[in-house]
């Protein structure tokens, strides 16, 4: 396993049950469920990727326990979304697609970091008839209905030719992926680690991966303009505590796996292996993709969210246009929020 200073890494995971006391799961569940208004505190809403674990890693490490952090987990990434339109959550760990529908349906996000971006962490696999993309042509492809789902879906039917109505869609939550691959109720699948090894191993054929669309599928932070106008402090000692695991995984990478397999349902190994699909951005690397350069040109994130935007209206995955513009802070504030 190779984890790089860029920090590659990749894979999705299950949640693991704890045993508490029943007031401490009273706690649990009252800080987990209660409106984001009604205390200061960071509700932040995840599904389950590896791209996002270094925050899980963070709480296990204890970086959390004087910071008013609260991890809300969810089982898709739609259930993330509802819950930040709702103000259940006033933080959400999403793809930059799905920080542009909230963008555009008005609910004032405001993209804080960059936590990956995805070089293979995403995939399509076929049952093992199928071997090439163009062999999706009238059959049933397993797709999850989010934006990511769609957007990953629609550049492979690009890529081998072919149209939506070559082939049949089929609504599966993340949850249902791997069942409903080996049930074969679908004849290929949109999915991404851990369901992607699992299924591999199990004789699945890759038909597509996110290396193939490079920059095109972004993991962010993204915080509700209100709260991070009143809690800049809180937001940054998160910021903080994110490096600090990243920092932790890079130069202890036995532990951190041996840690993280408890969520991940994977061995350590796999782990470890699974975390080569990503790359997660140090510091400097997330503020030069955050912020315009020295001779005004717009930033890298920023093109990449305006590539995507268009795409995404063409494609009918965006209502109307929007201004990803919107979601960036200023480089005065991401310096503040980002740097040490």
């Amino acid at each position: 396993m190779m984890i790089h200073e860029l920090g590659h890494v990749t894979s999705r995971m299950l949640r693991y049950a704890s045993k508490c006391l029943a007031a401490g799961v009273l706690l649990s569940l009252l800080s987990a469920c209660s409106p984001a208004e009604d205390s200061p505190s960071l509700h932040i809403g995840t599904n389950v990727w590896p791209g996002y674990e270094p925050l899980y890693l963070a709480r296990d490490l204890g970086y959390f326990d004087e910071l008013a952090i609260h991890m809300v987990e969810y089982t898709s990434a739609e259930q993330v979304m509802r819950a930040f339109r709702n103000e259940t959550i006033n933080a959400a760990c999403i793809t930059l697609d799905e920080a542009l529908l909230l963008l555009q349906q008005g609910f004032s996000p405001r993209l804080v970091l960059v936590m990956d971006v995805s070089a293979g962490g995403d995939v399509i696999l076929g049952q093992k008839q199928i071997t090439r993309l163009i062999d999706l042509r009238g059959h049933r492809v397993g797709v999850e209905a989010n934006a990511l789902g769609a957007y990953m879906l629609s550049r492979a039917l690009d890529a081998a030719g072919l149209q939506l109505n070559d082939i049949t869609p089929v609504a599966v939550e993340v949850n249902q992926h791997e069942a409903a691959f080996l049930q074969q109720d679908v004849d290929a699948i949109v999915t991404f680690e851990p369901v992607s090894s699992r299924l591999l191993a199990k004789g699945a054929t890759q038909l597509f991966d996110s290396s193939q669309i490079p920059g095109e599928i972004v993991d962010v932070l993204v915080v509700r303009e209100q709260y991070l106008q009143d809690n800049q402090a809180e937001v940054r000692q998160l910021i903080n505590s994110w490096y600090r695991a990243l920092h932790y995984l890079r130069d202890n990478p036995n532990d951190a796996a041996q840690r993280m397999s408890r969520r991940l349902q994977l061995q350590p190994s796999e782990v470890l292996t699974a975390y080569e699909g990503l790359i997660l951005p140090q510091r400097q690397q997330t503020l030069a993709m955050l912020t315009s350069d020295s001779s005004g040109n717009e930033s890298q994130l920023l093109d990449s969210a305006r590539r995507l935007a268009n795409v995404m209206v063409q494609r009918n995955l965006l209502p109307t246009p929007t201004d990803p513009k919107n979601l960036m802070l200023s480089r005065d504030i991401i310096t503040r929020l980002l740097m040490e």
